[in-house]
């Protein structure tokens, strides 16, 4: 069973003037079988907490704890915490040249697992993952995301992700940028990852569509390093209604 807490935690992003505080005091327990949605506007700090918690060196954690399955990880390595259990769907997915899908997800699942998969089921499983997300079994071959078009770099994301089958994933943003189609491929691959029942997931979002296909167990509003409001599924449909104007102004006076 896994569960992810993220206890009190307060961070700064690096900044060419210095440190700027971010994070200011967020609590959060994902459990096993849980689908958890962040909603908030633009500079609320939802993508500083994700990679906060992954260890990105722009982003410092100054005090609190995340715990995955009651280990703490603030202190490890980004290898350190992907080995744990850890993954990271980013906003903005990274070119890697001259290095190959196939060998970048090989790589990966060898570091994890501690030894390397059969060659012959491991090129099975590439290629019905990638199917999986609407990408031609080509795409092993090809360096990872170089030249692949936004929706492709969500989906080869998303393809890391069942293949490495991690403990708790963090998406952030996943379905920016995506049109209807890609959005509906990318969601499926979350749920397939999500069904196994013993994953724990946080997604960040600024709009509802992705709701409709990825079902929350728990929304949470995110507005000025915190979370300031939750609950269920109906929160999402508030937010679609109202925006985020009254919490931004409740932030602002308190």
């Amino acid at each position: 069973m896994t569960t992810l807490v993220i206890k009190d935690l307060h961070g700064d992003v690096i900044t060419e003037e210095g440190n700027k505080e971010i994070l200011k005091g967020v609590n959060l327990t994902i459990n096993s079988g849980e689908v958890h949605a962040i909603m908030g506007p633009n500079g609320s700090g939802k993508s500083t907490l994700a990679y906060a918690i992954a260890g990105h060196p722009k982003y410092v954690i100054t005090s609190g704890s995340v715990t995955l399955d009651g280990v703490e990880i603030t202190d490890m390595t980004v290898d350190e915490r992907a080995r744990a259990g850890l993954f990271l769907a980013m906003q903005y997915p990274v070119e890697v040249p001259g290095v190959s899908v196939a060998n970048f997800l090989r790589t990966a699942k060898t570091a994890l697992d501690g030894e390397a998969p059969k060659v012959r089921t491991w090129v099975k499983d590439v290629e019905k993952v990638l199917a999986g997300m609407d990408l031609d079994k080509s795409f092993a071959a090809r360096s990872v995301n170089e030249g692949f078009s936004g929706g492709e770099k969500k989906r080869n994301e998303i393809a890391q992700l069942e293949l490495l089958n991690p403990k708790a994933a963090i998406l952030d943003e996943t379905d920016s940028g995506l049109d209807i189609d890609a959005l509906k491929v990318v969601s499926e691959g979350v749920n397939r990852y999500s069904e196994q029942g013993d994953r724990a997931v946080l997604l960040i979002t600024h709009y509802t569509r992705i709701l409709r296909y990825i079902k929350p167990d728990f929304v949470h509003v995110f507005v000025d390093g915190r979370i300031v409001d939750e609950g269920g599924r109906e929160l999402a449909d508030k937010l679609e209604a109202n925006g985020y104007e009254s919490y931004v102004k409740a932030a602002a006076n308190a």
